[in-house]
């Protein structure tokens, strides 16, 4: 049988990876948020493919777009004034009629990019049904700051059911940045208000937007990729918020999330293949937001000998680990810790009780190499403290070969083999030299 290339490997690893997701994206309704920015230079074509993928997966998809550049070109071109209040734009009558203009031609367009099915291309005998109507009810926004917008309006309601009926019978569903009112008025929206709205009405699974900037970022200016909502209204209120795009976004994520959306992602629009990117692997490559904290340190059940195996198998073989049979793991499971993180074990630790000598050994630590660094073992370290009190137990030791410095550096002194207790001295294994370390539990 041929074996696989050098090359290959690393698709086929990352193939591996993203079953998981596959199996949890069937049937999710997810959507997606992106500006005329992303059809103007050329990269929606790519983005079709992607969507094309997670349409053939089962994914519902919801795309709400905006037409901010085509609108500015038709004003432009009449030598219009150009307003806005609050980062909306103020619409008058003529603007108006540019605003329908360039959103209709604009969406031919993405209908066109959606119906491709060229040979030998990702869209390949592609059948994407795309539907759309008047599924935002709209109404004006008034006047803001002192100036009356017009024909601009905000999202009053969303006909949710109108739009779970098109996704039942598997149409992609193609919401332009407008609205319509009762009295048959039409209403310049905003793209991330009418986003979120849709979103929050159909309690999406994903709210992706599609921004210029990577994601949110730090004063360092390196990418945040996770924050609960908790953590971007902190975030928004401090000293230094986002400005850009994200500083436009990263609020109406978080309200959608607060609103019942599970996951809202913030992504560049530049980055060819970033939907997939975040979307299929663990790390991701934007920001997400969260309702709750992604990673819960819990007691361990049968159901993670698998992924503690992943995890200690590694270390087992360089020798850092004594090796576990999975048959005695799953025995002892019970005793062992672990960290999840959006539902894959990245760490563990167990504890094995003495309760004679009132001691405990902190055994089997073991953090995912992506997690290390994180503050991950401390966490683990925590609950195995907490665990072992609430066992009454006075002290902890751990014999290692290659991080006694970290233990160290978390409480523990080195201690002779004499103070162990007497059951696990016998147990003590002389050619692995082992440092023993221990801790007093207070």
């Amino acid at each position: 049988m041929p074996q696989a290339a050098d090359g290959d490997v690393p698709f086929v690893h990352w193939f591996r990876a993203a079953a998981p997701y596959i199996h949890a994206f069937r049937g999710r309704t997810f959507v997606v948020a992106f500006g005329g920015e992303v059809v103007a230079d050329g990269r929606f074509v790519s983005l079709t493919h992607d969507l094309n993928l997670l349409a053939s997966l089962g994914v519902r998809l919801v795309l709400v777009h905006g037409a901010r550049p085509q609108i500015e070109a038709r004003l432009k071109a009449r030598g219009a004034r150009i307003q806005y209040v609050r980062d909306m734009r103020v619409t008058d009558e003529p603007a108006l009629a540019d605003v329908k203009e360039a959103s209709g031609r604009l969406r031919m367009e993405i209908e066109a990019l959606l119906s491709m099915g060229l040979p030998n291309s990702p869209m390949a005998n592609a059948t994407i049904r795309v539907s759309g109507g008047n599924f935002v009810v709209a109404q004006p926004v008034g006047v803001v700051d002192g100036v009356d917008m017009l024909y601009t309006g905000e999202v009053r309601k969303v006909n949710a059911e109108a739009i779970r009926n098109r996704l039942d019978d598997g149409e992609l569903v193609l919401l332009s940045s407008l609205g319509f009112s009762p009295t048959g008025e039409i209403f310049n929206l905003t793209l991330e208000d009418t986003a979120c709205h849709v979103a929050h009405a159909l309690a999406a699974d994903k709210l992706v937007f599609l921004m210029d900037e990577p994601g949110v970022v730090d004063g360092e200016g390196d990418l945040v990729r996770e924050l609960t909502v908790s953590d971007a209204e902190r975030v928004m209120a401090g000293r230094r918020p986002p400005r850009g795009d994200a500083g436009l976004y990263l609020p109406f994520a978080a309200r959608a999330c607060h609103g019942g959306v599970k996951r809202a992602h913030l992504i560049s629009r530049h980055q060819d293949g970033a939907l997939l990117l975040e979307l299929f692997t663990h790390e991701g490559v934007g920001t997400m937001v969260t309702q709750d904290p992604l990673q819960t340190v819990r007691t361990a059940t049968v159901d993670d000998v698998g992924g503690v195996i992943g995890l200690i198998e590694p270390l087992e073989v360089d020798g850092t680990l004594v090796k576990r049979p999975r048959e005695l793991l799953e025995r002892e499971i019970g005793r062992f810790t672990v960290l999840e993180h959006d539902g894959r074990i990245v760490g563990c630790a167990a504890l094995y009780h003495f309760p004679d000598d009132r001691a405990g050994e902190l055994a089997c630590l073991a953090v995912h190499p992506t997690y290390r660094g994180t503050g991950a073992g401390e966490r683990l370290l925590r609950a195995i403290e907490a665990r072992a009190r609430r066992a009454r137990l006075e002290r902890l030791f751990v014999l290692t070969t290659r991080t006694a410095h970290w233990f160290v550096e978390n409480g523990f002194t080195e201690i002779d083999i004499d103070s162990l207790p007497s059951q696990r001295r016998e147990l003590y294994n002389l050619q692995r030299r082992s440092k023993v370390l221990g801790k007093a539990l207070r």
